[in-house]
């Protein structure tokens, strides 16, 4: 029987809370995009966890960085 590798988590459980709050803040309708929330409304769930992701990023959470 083969052995089974131990996969490494590419996302810290930090930066899924992060996105998870987004994601609450976004279907809650109270997410805002850009610096200090001045770039409107955010309108899309892509959108969303793309600015989890950022915030994880700026707080030095395990994150792959952006293509």
């Amino acid at each position: 029987m083969a052995k089974k590798r131990k996969r490494r988590r590419k996302y810290s459980r930090g930066s899924q809370k992060e996105v998870e709050n987004e994601m609450r803040r976004y279907k809650r309708g109270t997410a805002r995009s850009g610096r200090a929330g001045r770039g409107g409304r955010v309108k899309s769930r892509k959108q969303a966890i793309a600015i989890g992701l950022s915030k994880a990023r700026k707080k030095g959470k395990k994150v792959p960085r952006r293509k």
